[in-house]
């Protein structure tokens, strides 16, 4: 999973080394779970020595939890250069929403792994990382929420809207819809699920 900036001398090539693991981990984890994945695996696949998987992440969950940290981070700054496009074009709160469903999918489509592990998480009670998993969610989440509670400010929503369940709504249609496509409907191309997702939105949200 790439990073969004880059940084310079050492920090540059810290940052490139943890990318690998990154890659690594989330598609061991994917293939094979993460109690059956090993520390040794990882950096086998990512092509680096193991001590350098400790130099990096204090453990195998600190790396998992950073993992989702960086993955969801990349999804949120997503979203919200999607919205703040749109505002700059003068666009509106529709459209802000439709445009970051697409520049959801677009994430899921570069990124299937890490999104099956994160949903998969999503359901997860009994991990470390927990608290650091809804945290995250928020972030991505408090996204869409802005967005919304524009809208309802400006007339352009319903006031009886509930913003944090219809954005919550909204980021699991996108999520699961995704999914489904990659696991049972690969034809399809992108810009077809997003069009179907987008006369959802058209019709459940602005009424139009």
């Amino acid at each position: 999973m790439e990073r969004s900036s880059t940084t310079p001398g050492g920090s540059a090539r810290r940052e490139a080394t943890r990318q690998k693991l990154y890659e690594a981990a989330v598609t061991l984890i994917a293939e094979q779970g993460f109690s059956a994945t090993t520390v040794d695996e990882i950096a086998e696949r990512a092509g680096v020595a193991k001590g350098t998987v400790y130099y990096n992440f204090a453990s195998k969950s600190v790396l998992f939890e950073e993992l989702l940290r960086h993955g969801v981070g990349l999804l949120t700054a997503s979203l919200r250069e999607a919205a703040e496009k749109t505002a700059r074009e003068g666009g509106s709160r529709v459209d802000a929403l439709d445009a970051m469903i697409r520049a959801g999918l677009v994430f899921i489509d570069r990124y299937p792994a890490f999104t099956q592990l994160y949903v998969a998480e999503l359901w997860r009670t009994n991990r470390a990382w927990q608290s650091t998993l809804m945290v995250v969610r928020q972030q991505a989440v408090a996204v869409v929420e802005g967005v919304l509670r524009e809208g309802v400010a400006n007339g352009e929503f319903s006031e009886e809207i509930d913003v944090p369940l219809t954005a919550a709504a909204l980021v699991g249609m996108v999520l699961v819809a995704a999914l489904d496509w990659q696991s049972f409907q690969p034809e399809r191309s992108l810009d077809d699920v997003h069009a179907a997702l987008s006369r959802l939105l058209q019709g459940r949200v602005s009424g139009r």
